[in-house]
């Protein structure tokens, strides 16, 4: 897999994470915002910026 299929990759799972978080409305869920800051942390070390992406 080549960086940017990887960056691809976790992008889609950022957005799917988000999508799910809003589905939840206020249900607090600790484990989906520990999957969202890791995923904004690998995105974060490809440099890629997730401003414009963020629900």
């Amino acid at each position: 897999m080549t960086d940017r299929e990887l960056i691809t990759v976790t992008i889609d799972r950022y957005t799917d994470l988000q999508r799910i978080k809003k589905a939840n409305g206020d249900y607090d869920n600790p484990e989906l915002d520990y999957q969202i800051k890791v995923t904004l942390a690998k995105l974060s070390s490809f440099g890629v910026s997730v401003e414009d992406i963020t629900l």
